[in-house]
């Protein structure tokens, strides 16, 4: 499920696109993956922008008993202690980090309890045992995987970088999205 933030409050409002725009690309770029949903949760509650609170919605339309997981970038995590209650929604739903070529993760600023909920994948490949066991053995526990499965060095803002200079992003995105990009003059101020 991509569920594009109304205004993400951690953004500039003056940088970002319009939601709706976003909403958009979001369900331009994954046309062709059957199994995502581009949902407007947030775009509908502008009023509750915080990651915790939308996972709470979640878990209120899904159940308490639906394990989620929140997907984000390295950089993002890095700076979860600046997120509106970043425990809360560690404590609520687990947690994929996600890391471009290059970038490594630091586990450094999460709380002592928290590090020993960490699951390291990175230069792994399949399922392993010792995995297993501790996700059957922390089941009631949320989780924080690291992961160096995205192989594109690829950033939103080196995205919106190339637009305002003139550059093309038809390599770094969908061609639906460049076609939309430049249709509706995105990101050109």
């Amino acid at each position: 499920m991509i569920i594009p933030a109304h205004r993400p409050p951690h953004k500039d409002s003056r940088t970002i696109s319009n939601a709706h725009h976003r909403y958009t690309m979001a369900a331009l770029a994954s046309l062709d993956e059957p199994s995502a949903l581009v949902s407007t949760l947030e775009i509908e509650a502008p009023d509750k922008p915080y990651s915790f609170q939308t996972i709470e919605r979640l878990k209120s339309l899904y159940g308490p008993g639906t394990d989620l997981f929140f997907i984000m970038g390295a950089d993002s995590f890095e700076e979860i202690n600046t997120w509106r209650e970043p425990a809360r929604l560690l404590a609520s739903a687990n947690v994929i980090v996600i890391t471009r070529p290059g970038h490594e993760i630091d586990s450094l600023h999460l709380p002592a309890g928290l590090t020993s909920s960490i699951i390291d994948m990175r230069g792994r490949s399949g399922d392993e045992s010792g995995i297993t066991r501790k996700l059957n053995a922390d089941s009631k526990a949320c989780l924080i995987f690291l992961t160096d499965c995205v192989n594109k060095d690829i950033s939103s803002t080196e995205i919106r970088q190339r637009v305002r200079d003139g550059k093309p992003i038809d390599e770094m995105v969908p061609p639906r999205v460049a076609t939309y990009v430049k249709k509706y003059e995105l990101y050109r101020r």
